[in-house]
């Protein structure tokens, strides 16, 4: 058995700048930024979002522009494999996570667990029912 949550939203930009494209994204969802950005370390900037939240980030692209979820695991393989046996496509492994495709072409991502109330929040799967 494992378990799994929806972790986040990520907001996939195209952009030269990344700090504007997170100011623009924290404006329209009232959470601040929580640091500028700094590419040479990650392509991502935090916005703070209220405790309870799913997180809100904001990503450097070299595609088009787009929002994709995260899907958070205790077992990132088995979650995936139940994920690929309801149609779900793998696309890519990226250092600790699994970048998937919808039968309907939406993408997203399956990481480890990062929410402090996942264990209490998330959905137990049990692959032998």
């Amino acid at each position: 058995m494992h378990k799994s949550r929806l972790a986040g939203f990520i907001i996939d930009c195209d952009t030269n700048d990344l700090d504007a494209a997170a100011g623009f994204w924290a404006k329209v969802l009232g959470a601040p930024v929580q640091h500028a950005a700094d590419l040479s370390k990650s392509p991502y900037v935090e916005l703070n979002m209220p405790a309870g939240e799913p997180y809100v980030e904001v990503q450097k692209v070299d595609h088009a522009s787009r929002v994709h979820i995260d899907i958070e695991s205790d077992d990132v393989d088995a979650e995936v494999v139940r994920l690929e046996k309801l149609g779900a496509r793998r696309i890519t492994a990226i250092k600790k996570w699994v970048v998937l495709e919808a039968p309907t072409g939406q993408r997203f991502c399956v990481v480890p667990v990062v929410s402090a109330d996942f264990a209490a929040r998330a959905h137990a799967w049990n692959e032998d029912k």
